[in-house]
């Protein structure tokens, strides 16, 4: 008997195979809300203090799904872990380091370059490049140097550099979270991550600038706690349950959503400076890395067997 197939349709897509993109887009969306929400604590903290107390807010709810259960508590033992939750924590230091230096937009706009260079990464590691990638990598590479050429009144050298180092850890973070024990509690990974993150940004921030304040405004903790449930804790479960279920360049072009959100809240809320460098900087970063994404799922298409 022959199955009958219907001319012209699509296979429906099921509410599981949607999961992973709603968890991605929730990521972005909330990773880019932490832009604005961190300068309202900037305002009182030292960056190094911020990052402390918004990973110290993520840990506190992560506890139970960190000790819930014995594979959960392996997991502190697992060297892959361990070090993704240390670039986790440096990235985030280095990041609001540089954050205090320019503006919402500007900052949020230098992470549109991500999704480029998770695309290049993921190739370089035995995928070949297309043709495409490399255009969108030029463009991306442009509209970075065009910002960090002309930053106008939106930010300084020295913050501009370490967001932009900031990028380099972010993607060693995320080729190690491919790497990273499967468990069967998808909240297991990201909580035992977030602990880890604290407890290395924790000597960092003491270092620097000793123990943080805690007579803060209702404002300055709004900031604190929104990033460390939002921007922390939900973003960082949310991104790892969507990347580990996606090819790597499908999940870098969801990271565009966070410069997106960044960038308009910066310029709507803060009244960030908006000029020609950066908006054209900023625009080709973004269309560099849909680019690139586009590059590289069209050789996926080719490679993959029929």
């Amino acid at each position: 008997m022959r199955r009958r197939v219907g001319i012209g349709r699509r296979p429906a897509i099921t509410g599981i195979r949607r999961l992973p993109f709603i968890a991605l887009i929730l990521a972005g969306v909330f990773w880019g809300l932490g832009f604005p929400l961190g300068k309202l604590a900037l305002r009182e903290l030292e960056p190094a203090h911020m990052i402390l107390l918004r990973f110290a807010v993520a840990s506190l709810v992560s506890l139970p799904f960190a000790f819930a259960t014995a594979e959960a508590r392996a997991l502190f033992r697992s060297p892959v872990v361990l070090l993704a939750g240390v670039l986790y924590g440096a990235g985030f230091l280095i990041q609001f380091e540089g954050l205090a230096s320019v503006t919402v937009t500007l900052a949020a706009l230098l992470v549109g370059a991500m999704p480029a260079l998770i695309a290049v990464a993921a190739r370089l590691m035995g995928e070949p490049v297309s043709r495409a990638s490399w255009a969108g990598v030029a463009a991306a590479t442009i509209g970075a140097a065009l910002i960090a050429g002309k930053p106008g009144s939106a930010g300084t050298p020295i913050g501009i550099i370490l967001s932009l180092v900031s990028l380099l850890v972010f993607l060693g973070w995320l080729l190690v979270l491919k790497r990273v024990p499967v468990t069967r509690s998808a909240m297991a990974v990201p909580a035992v991550m977030l602990i880890v993150a604290t407890l290395a940004i924790l000597p960092v921030a003491l270092l620097l600038h000793g123990p943080p304040p805690i007579a803060l405004s209702a404002v300055a903790w709004s900031g604190i706690v929104g990033q460390g449930l939002l921007s922390t804790f939900v973003a960082t479960a949310a991104w790892q349950y969507g990347a580990s279920r996606v090819d790597s360049a499908t999940a870098g072009v969801f990271i565009n959503i966070e410069p997106l959100m960044g960038s308009m809240l910066g310029i709507g809320l803060f009244g960030d400076p908006a000029g020609l460098p950066l908006i054209l900087g900023g625009g080709l970063i973004i269309l560099g890395s849909i680019v690139v994404v586009r590059g590289e799922r069209s050789v996926a298409a080719v490679e993959r067997p029929i």
